[in-house]
């Protein structure tokens, strides 16, 4: 009896694994990494394991195969260590056209799934729509499953920061894997993210605007430590005005990180605006361009090689993302505008013919 109870458990094993969805793709890119001996020094016996593994491991026959409208998960390896993506195609593609990209960044403490929980982010039904490719990559996370992730965005935040996680190298492969399998049009790759994820897409916008035409940020301000972009790139930031964790005129909030020193001094909204009308050339003083209840617009309209520098700010919703729903405990988000369709819509401008 033990042994026929052992045999099928082993056939529902098998039965299990082989049931394994086609369109859960499992990629591995091979990029440059850092020095062995610099990397292993600041990586733990687990994390040197999996560096190893994934070194080695062979490229899974699936790689070869198109990503369809769908979702998928794909694996993506950087610096040695190999970090989810899931990815939600629209029907459109099945059109044969290429379509434009959109990276969406977790906050910090966040990770890929719960950014494309559509009912908190919205992100998936305004790809549908607007007939984009998303994906929400994960950040460095020292936990098999990616929770409690974080993103090297310059002074913050966490884990990633502290060990000089190669964020913008890894996001740069997520991009390339994605154009190797799907029909990406390569003059309309967007950034956004929340909080932490939106000080990263500050951070592509200064040292990858070769790359990404647009970035948008929720809730989280610029705090990098250097920003020289090659080319202009057409920013979008949103924030409410009694954030409590990013806040408003700078600093952190209380109910930012409990350990302080897993944050930093937060850059304030209007400097962060400054910096971007700056480094885009823009002229004269931003002018009101979109007005709700609750919320209002203003853009920098004249600025260089055409992009936009715009900001929307809510009346409330603290640090969420508004139209989608907070967490629990927290205040409620802003109902003043939907933010998913608010990017696509700066997105979409950004990357129309000039």
């Amino acid at each position: 009896m033990k042994k026929q109870a052992f045999q099928g458990r082993r056939k529902a094993t098998w039965r299990a694994r082989a049931g394994v969805s086609a369109l859960s793709l499992v990629l591995s890119l091979a990029a440059m990494s850092l020095p062995a001996q610099a990397e292993e020094g600041r990586l733990s016996l687990r994390e040197r394991i999996a560096q190893r593994r994934a070194a080695t491991a062979p490229t899974p026959a699936a790689a070869a195969l198109p990503l369809t409208p769908g979702d998928h998960e794909i694996r993506v390896a950087h610096q040695g260590l190999e970090r989810k993506v899931v990815v939600h195609v629209p029907r459109a593609a099945e059109a044969g056209q290429p379509l434009p990209l959109v990276l969406a960044l977790h906050g910090g403490g966040g990770f890929a799934e719960f950014m494309a929980d559509d009912a908190r982010y919205g992100l998936i039904r305004a790809a549908d729509e607007g007939g984009f490719i998303v994906a929400f990559p994960n950040g460095y996370s020292r936990f098999a499953g990616g929770r409690l992730a974080t993103w090297n965005a310059g002074a913050c935040c966490g884990d990633a920061r502290d060990r000089q996680v190669d964020d913008v190298g890894f996001l740069r492969a997520v991009v390339a894997q994605l154009q190797a399998h799907a029909h990406i049009d390569s003059a309309r790759i967007f950034a956004t993210g929340m909080s932490n994820g939106g000080m990263m897409a500050y951070r592509l916008a200064c040292e990858a605007s070769d790359l990404f035409r647009a970035v948008a940020s929720v809730a989280g301000t610029d705090n990098t430590l250097q920003c020289t972009p090659a080319r202009p790139v057409s920013v979008l930031h949103i924030h409410a005005r009694d954030d409590d964790h990013v806040l408003f005129e700078g600093g952190a909030g209380p109910g930012a990180f409990r350990d302080a020193n897993k944050v930093t001094d937060f850059t304030s909204v209007p400097e962060t605006m400054r910096r971007w009308a700056q480094r885009d050339r823009c002229e004269g003083a931003p002018q009101r361009t979109q007005s709700f209840a609750g919320a209002s617009c203003e853009a920098y309209a004249r600025c260089a090689q055409g992009v936009r520098v715009e900001l929307c700010v809510t009346d409330s919703g603290g640090h969420s993302w508004p139209g989608g729903v907070s967490r629990r405990g927290k205040a409620p988000s802003s109902t003043a505008f939907d933010a998913a369709r608010l990017i696509w819509d700066f997105f979409a401008a950004s990357s129309a013919p000039r």
